[in-house]
């Protein structure tokens, strides 16, 4: 295994790591193996950015055979677009790594978790386009192959979560355009690749509507889509288990969400794996 790390300068002098949990190939096993790769997006309400919806999400997508890339990136007062030019960039160097770090290049998907949805979602979908042109990226060059999203916050319309929208646009809050721009249910087209998604009915936090909202989006460009929508538990289930609860939050051990992470390399087997 490789474990690499690589520092992205932010467009406002701020820094980001992307992380990376490579599998080795070996001379007994399939020694040219390229593996699908998944760039993870932990959330935190761009206040931090959790370990919880990190690593061991590297671990879990690692047994699942796929190279796993943890970008932590700026969080406020950074504002909207330095994380998602970050996003680009980790993108980007995930691609040119490609050959090294035994990538499928035309297998890199993201997965976003909360605030981390939006990011992700911004990854696969339209939303920042001019954005990445206007800062010397070719959109189609770091957009994503596969999206995965987790309780994400992906609209800034009547079902937002309004804290995530006030770090993210800071002063710019209240300006529609931004609004819109950011609202990623707004970007789905025929670019947008395979989705999967997975959120509870009872999250409190963030309305299940955002999930709505994008499958819904997705089911009207001829996208196709994955959803899973799970009767209960609270919002930041992360792996929904002991080994991501925070300590005394009994809450976040959820039964009936623990089953999408065999759900999601399912969906990575059947779309990703050659």
């Amino acid at each position: 295994m490789q474990y690499i790390t690589k520092t992205i300068k932010g467009t406002d002098g701020s820094e980001a790591t992307l992380t990376g949990y490579i599998i080795d190939n070996s001379k007994e096993i399939d020694p040219d193996r390229r593996r699908p790769a998944v760039l993870i997006f932990p959330g935190g309400g761009f206040n931090k950015v959790t370990d919880r919806e990190a690593e061991p999400i590297a671990m879990m997508a690692m047994g699942a055979g796929v190279q796993a890339f943890v970008l932590r990136y700026s969080i406020a007062p950074s504002r909207y677009p330095v994380q998602m030019l970050e996003g680009a960039e980790a993108m980007k160097i995930i691609r040119a790594n490609a050959e090294e770090w035994h990538v499928d290049p035309k297998a890199v998907t993201v997965i976003g978790f909360s605030c981390g949805g939006q990011l992700a979602a911004s990854m696969a979908t339209t939303t920042g386009d001019d954005v990445m042109r206007e800062n010397g990226y070719d959109p189609d060059a770091v957009r994503a192959n596969g999206l995965a999203l987790g309780y994400p916050v992906l609209t800034a319309g009547k079902y937002t979560h309004a804290g995530t929208v006030d770090k993210l646009l800071g002063e710019k809050k209240t300006d529609q355009k931004m609004l819109d721009e950011i609202s990623c249910e707004k970007h789905v087209d025929a670019k947008t690749p395979t989705t999967f998604i997975w959120q509870t009915v009872t999250d409190a936090v963030v309305p299940v509507q955002n999930s709505l909202l994008f499958i819904n989006a997705c089911v009207d460009a001829g996208v196709p889509v994955e959803a899973h929508i799970f009767p209960h538990g609270p919002h930041s289930l992360a792996l929904a288990t002991a080994e991501t609860a925070v300590t005394g939050n009994a809450a976040q051990i959820e039964p009936s969400a623990q089953v999408w992470p065999s759900l999601w390399a399912d969906w990575i087997k059947r779309n990703f794996v050659k």
